[in-house]
């Protein structure tokens, strides 16, 4: 098939999850005998920290406006067995207004942030990438987030047909390395900086370490504050770069993933760091969220933690403990959460909305 998707980004992992999934996805799609055609709109923020400018496996095609591409990208969706669009998209309205009108055989939305969607409509405010209508005339949409969410979709947006998209690992990038002393802790955190997930942040990492003075705890990310609360022994490593993902998890003895507000309440919400934390061989530390057994058993693939004292005790635990925990969260991975895995999950979906349709199945 022939995917034609209008994005966020994939050329830049700067303060985004979007782009290691695409990543990953487009690689799977590759190998699955698909052509991955992708537009970017090219702005300072993603352009400044660019850390792929071409795809080996697919067409990137950056733009600076939408007036200059939108001809190409007619003329790629009329060609087109699967058009999409996703949230945050930059040119969203744009995109969807060109994809409900071309020739494309399947027209879908991925919201990668569904939570975020939702609460925007409950609060009122409009959703800066989706129209006027909503999602009613798309043939699917799909989501980052299950559970309750696909529900919500339908009642709140008009979508017609849902299903779940979860994120995914491609283990050739995700894999264990030899630890890099640069990286090397106790304690990691892996994530861009987000109010809402400071909470959740102090509580599982930060108060940890100001009870555990002895070890070294290290935050990646990007967009910290200036006065984010930092104890002596919390390291930072300014924006990790996808390459580095394996080393940074590799080096730690333990990984925590914390979830933003909005996707915890809503569950049914792992982070694609989940999965590549696990892929590296890692024990991973979480908090808890709905949903969360359906991806890891916790206390046997998975420690989940509730407070402060969870957290701590988790670091005590001994050596051979936490590995055998790392060890099954990996096969659990490598089974079910790669990007592989989801390229599947996608086909399923798009020949389920064709039938839907009683349109003939793509070449």
């Amino acid at each position: 098939m022939k995917f034609v998707i209008f994005g966020l980004t994939v050329s830049s992992s700067w303060g985004n999850g979007h782009a290691t999934l695409w990543r990953g996805l487009i690689r799977a799609l590759s190998r699955r005998g698909h052509h991955v055609v992708f537009f970017e709109k090219d702005v300072p923020y993603y352009a400044s920290h660019r850390d792929l400018c071409a795809l080996s496996e697919a067409e990137l095609i950056l733009y600076r406006e939408w007036d200059e591409v939108v001809a190409e990208a007619g003329r790629h969706a009329d060609d087109a067995d699967v058009a999409m669009f996703t949230s945050y998209c930059p040119d969203g309205v744009s995109a969807s207004e060109l994809i409900l009108s071309s020739n494309a055989a399947l027209r879908v939305f991925y919201d990668l942030d569904t939570p975020v969607t939702l609460n925007l409509l409950r609060a009122g405010k409009p959703v800066p990438y989706l129209g006027s209508e909503g999602l009613r005339h798309f043939d699917l949409v799909l989501s980052y987030t299950g559970g309750l969410a696909l529900a919500q979709l339908q009642t709140q947006l008009g979508a017609r047909r849902v299903a779940p998209l979860y994120g995914s690992v491609d283990p050739e990038v995700h894999r264990p390395v030899e630890p890099s002393e640069l990286f090397q802790c106790h304690l990691s955190y892996l994530g861009t900086y987000a109010e809402d997930r400071q909470r959740a942040l102090e509580t599982l990492f930060i108060e940890p370490a100001r009870r555990l003075p002895e070890k070294k705890f290290l935050i990646g990310g990007a967009m910290y504050p200036e006065n984010f609360p930092w104890t002596p022994n919390i390291f930072f490593a300014r924006h990790v770069a996808p390459g580095d993902h394996a080393r940074f998890y590799c080096s730690s003895a333990l990984t925590v993933n914390v979830t933003r507000g909005v996707m915890a309440d809503m569950g049914y919400c792992p982070s694609g760091r989940l999965f590549e934390a696990a892929a590296c061989g890692i024990p991973i530390l979480s908090d808890s969220w709905e949903g969360l057994e359906q991806f890891f058993q916790p206390d046997k693939e998975i420690l989940v933690a509730a407070d402060t004292d969870d957290a701590v005790t988790a670091l005590s635990l001994p050596k051979i403990e936490l590995s055998e925990i790392a060890a099954r969260a990996r096969e659990r991975t490598l089974a079910e959460h790669t990007a592989d895995n989801r390229a599947a999950s996608l086909e399923t979906a798009i020949e389920e909305a064709f039938t839907a349709n009683d349109n003939l199945s793509p070449a």
